[in-house]
Formats: structure tokens, sequence, C-alpha cells
């Protein structure tokens, strides 16, 4: 199919180069030699571990897990089951008979006309308490508007006057702190915030300034001296370490590497083809041995089994089994029938002994069909000839 599709349409195949042809069939060869035993003892512990899984494992763990249900598991749930729930039941019931019943007793017959009693009472009281409390209150609020006229009538000219004679003596006060203040205003700002000023304007601003230039100049050496230092120091370790870390890498260890990848690429195909491969020898090796195994013990068996055990079983079957259960299927027919002679003696005998002692019993009555459902016989059936009514009897 491939060689029928155009150029276009076939899949593109990754070249490969000269190394990775001259290191393949070399590894694959190795490798398939040195895998082809691992592999074919891997499938016969795989075929060992199948058998004994399937032989030993597999009954041991369902007889384990049926003594561990036996140990464990079957006694708690018997344990609850019989046990734990009818008690729960039982302590449940006991308590419902003992608390719950008694208690809604009590609160339906006792508590709860106690307390329509009581919340009557309470009412009765409240009732009461707000009667005597509103008259109190009517009382004091009468007072209060008494104590109220009188402090209107007596304190509030006398209030008036007081107030006046304050605001004089405070207008007259204020008037002098205000000219003290004005004084001790004037006084420190010629004796303290003009000199202040001046001393900054003229000689603290000025001194800054020349500081700071100092500051900003000083800044700029030792800046251009670091820089200096920097850059020296970063071209010498790119030279003495950069420069020959990165041709060590460029020009040795990724060759290295990639010729390393190529042989640790070809290295895991190799063992990928051998393993393969040794799969298919050990399949081949496994079916000579299957076979070998199945010529030399099981057709012998099978043989023997057909040619020799069969017949033989047949002619024992034929010769002593059939007739041998033939012979225990008459002796059971002949024992049943004694069996059920036996029976019938014994029955008949035991009727006979009655009849002696008690006498024949009785037979009873047999009332005819007719009389039983209380209708007419045949001879007394009404008919269209018969006079059987009252206006028709002769």
């Amino acid at each position: 199919m491939d060689l029928e599709k155009s150029p276009a349409e076939r899949p593109a195949v990754p070249a490969e180069g000269c190394l990775t042809v001259a290191i393949r069939l070399p590894v694959r060869i190795v490798v398939l030699v040195l895998v082809v035993p691992v592999r074919m003892l891997w499938d016969a512990l795989v075929v060992g571990g199948r058998f004994l899984r399937d032989t030993v494992l597999r009954p041991a763990g369902r007889v384990l897990q049926w003594v561990a249900w036996a140990v464990f598991v079957w006694p708690w749930v018997t344990l609850w089951r019989y046990v734990v729930v009818p008690a729960g039941k039982a302590l449940a019931w006991l308590g419902y008979v003992l608390l719950v019943v008694p208690t809604v007793w009590l609160y339906e017959t006792v508590l709860t006309p106690v307390g329509h009693a009581i919340a009557w009472v309470a009412r009765g009281v409240g009732a009461g308490l707000m009667w005597v409390l509103r008259g109190v209150g009517a009382g004091f609020a009468w007072v209060l508007r008494g104590i109220g006229a009188v402090l209107a009538r007596v304190l509030t000219p006398v209030g008036r006057a007081v107030a006046w004679l304050l605001r004089g003596l405070g207008a007259g006060f204020g008037a002098v702190a205000f000219g003290v203040y004005q004084v001790v205003a004037w006084l420190v700002r010629h004796l303290i915030v003009v000199p202040a000023l001046w001393l900054y304007e003229w000689i603290l601003a000025p001194v800054g300034r020349a500081i700071a230039w100092a500051a900003r100049g000083a800044g700029w050496l030792v800046r251009m001296i670091f820089t200096g230092i920097g850059a020296a120091l970063y071209w010498t370790l790119r030279v003495v370490l950069v420069l020959p870390a990165l041709a060590l890498w460029r020009w040795v260890l990724v060759p290295v590497g990639r010729v390393l990848a190529v042989v640790a690429r070809e290295v895991w195909d190799a063992l990928g083809h051998a393993w393969r491969v040794a799969g298919h020898l050990s399949l081949a090796v496994g079916r000579f041995l299957g076979r070998l195994f199945r010529w030399i013990f099981v057709e012998p068996v099978r043989w023997v089994y057909r040619s020799v055990l069969t017949p033989v079983g047949h002619v024992v079957r034929d010769t002593v089994l059939r007739p041998a259960a033939e012979a225990a299927r008459g002796v059971g027919r002949v024992t049943r029938q004694a069996l059920a002679t036996a029976r019938e003696s014994a029955r008949q005998t035991r009727a006979d002994i009655r009849r002696m002692l008690f006498g024949t019993p009785r037979e009873p009555e047999r009332v005819p069909l007719a009389k039983h459902r209380r209708e007419p016989g045949a001879a007394a059936t009404r008919t269209l000839g018969s006079s059987t009514t009252a206006l028709t009897k002769d």
C-alpha cells in the first residue's frame, strides 16, 4: 500500500545518521543475548506464579476468608442480631413505660392545671400591681408639677440676675486678658521668631546647601569607583570562567551528550526489540516444552484411559455394577413390599382388637340428597298434569 501512494502521501521517515546505523546492530545483538535468558526466566516465573495463584493461594485465601468470617465477623453479627438488638428494644420499651408514660401523665394531669392556676393568679396580681402603680404615679406627677411651679415663680428671677452679673464680670476679665495676650505675642515675635528666621535664611540654609553639594560629589566619586571595580570584576570573571565554561559546554559537553543520547536511545530501543523477540522465543520454547510434556505424559495417560481403563470400566459396569444395582433394586422392592404387607397386617390386627373390645361402630345414617337439601323427591315433583297445590287438589 505504501508503494502505491504518491511521494506526497507517504509518511515522512526521519533521516538517521551514520552513527545511529553503526551503533544499532551491535547493540541489538548484545542486548538480545543478554535479554533472552532474563525474558525466559521472567516468563517461567509468571507461569509458576499463575499456577501457584490458581492452585494454592486462591483456595488458601478463600479458606482464610471463611475462617476470618467465622472467627471475627460471625460472632459479632450474632451478638448484635440476637443480643444487642433485643436488649436495646427491651431497654427502649422499659424507658418508654417507666419514663415517658409517667412524665406525660404527670404533665397532662398535674403540671398543666397547676400552671393554669399559677398563670391566673399571676394575671390577677399583675392587674392589682398595675392599679396601685398607676395611682402612685399620678400622685408623684402631681407633686412634681407643684415643685415645678415653685421653681418657675421663685428661682427663675434669681437665676437671671446671677447670670447678668456673671456676664459683666466676664466682659471685664476678657478685655484685660486680650491686652496681656497682645503684649506677650509682640515680645515673642521680636525676641524669638525674627532672630530664628534670620539665622535660618543667612546661616543654616547656605551651610546645608554646601554640605549637600559636597555629599553629592562624594557619592558620585564613590559610585564611579565601584562601577570601575565592578566592570573589572565582570570582565575578569567572564574571561576566566564564563568563556571557558561556554566553550566546554558548546564544543565538548553538547556533542558528547548528543552521542550519549543516541546511544541511550538505541540501547532503549534495542531493549524493547530484544524483549519482544525474547518473548516470541520464550513462547516458542514454552510451546515446545508443552508439546513435549503432552507427548511424554498427557498422551500416554489419555491412551491408557481410553484404551485400557475405559473398556475395563465398561466391563466392570456391565458385569458387576449393573447386576449389583439390579439386585439392590430388587431387594429394595421386596423390602418395601414386605414392609407394606407388615403395615397392612398391623392395621388389620388393630382393627380386629378394637372391634373385639368396643364392638362394631355404628354406621352413620345416610340422608338422601333431596331431603338433605330440603327439596321434593323425584315422585313429589310438580308437573303440569298433577294436582299438588291446594286449589287443584282432588
